[in-house]
């Protein structure tokens, strides 16, 4: 990657140990969120990171009026799934998560040009993850 060889290795490792602990956070993240979700537990934070939609308005109209306590007690996962937006794919989809885990070991296992490139969009979606969840509300 840098050119110089004695680096490349410590890079492609950097970057392989980022998007792990990236992709783990991540799992167990969504884990949380989709066991709120089936328990009848939803909060705002909770739906708006799955489904990708920041604006408390737009979670209302897809979802319906929350409780008294500010709680969704009657969405699914199923609905969560629905009312997916992009954003919601890049913060809490385990298909990406696990995608991203396997260039990880793609790249640990084989030694090929392309499976850098692998590394490197693993790293780009881990990041642009957290980059999105900044905006959502809380």
């Amino acid at each position: 990657m840098s050119g110089y060889g004695p680096f490349d290795d410590f890079t492609l490792f950097a970057i392989a140990i980022a998007v792990v602990l990236s992709a783990i956070v991540s799992l167990i993240g969504t884990s949380a969120r989709k066991r709120n979700v089936a328990l009848g537990e939803a909060t705002v934070g909770d739906l708006a990171e799955m489904t990708g939609i920041r604006d408390p308005k737009k979670l209302q109209e897809a979802f319906g009026p929350p409780d008294m306590g500010r709680i969704w007690r009657t969405v699914t996962l199923f609905d969560v799934r629905r009312h997916r937006q992009p954003e919601g794919w890049l913060m809490s989809s385990d298909m990406v998560d696990y995608a991203c885990l396997g260039a990880v070991a793609l790249a640990i296992f084989v030694s090929h040009p392309l499976v850098g490139g692998a590394l490197i969009t693993a790293l780009v979606i881990q990041v642009a993850g957290w980059i999105v969840s900044f905006g959502l509300p809380k």
